[in-house]
């Protein structure tokens, strides 16, 4: 694989972060936190930089990473097996027509679709082929 473990890892929980944000749900706020029992962490509001963040953690990823970034989402997705990795960065390579950071943070659940594709690529033992 040329997107290591850990960035995929790093990536993973940037894409959790960003799949538990909401529409605004409190949009009287109070001034602590705590009467509003914290609702208001998981708002997504103009100016909050987890999406910014996701996003440039994706886009600064290479060509060959981001198809196989695709390709673990894809794997981890059902779409493909773990045995099938190669054969699933092939097929992300042929059909990346726009920004992979566009396309993957359409996709929701994106942060659980990585870890269980890395880990079925893990275990699959094909982690250096593609």
């Amino acid at each position: 694989m040329d997107i290591a473990p850990d960035l995929v890892s790093a990536i993973i929980d940037h894409a959790r972060a960003f799949d538990a944000k909401e529409a605004e749900t409190d949009p009287d706020s109070g001034s602590n936190p705590t009467d509003d029992g914290d609702l208001d962490i998981l708002q997504d509001t103009p100016g909050d930089l987890t999406a910014d963040d996701l996003r440039a953690v994706i886009e600064a990823l290479n060509v060959d990473q981001a198809a196989e970034l695709v390709a673990l989402m894809w794997i981890g997705r059902g779409q493909y097996e773990g045995i099938e990795w190669a054969h699933a960065v092939m097929r992300a390579r042929e059909r990346a027509t726009g920004p992979t950071s566009r396309y993957l943070m359409g996709v929701p659940m994106l942060g659980d679709y990585l870890q269980d594709g890395l880990e079925a690529v893990m275990n699959a033992g094909v982690r250096d082929q593609a």
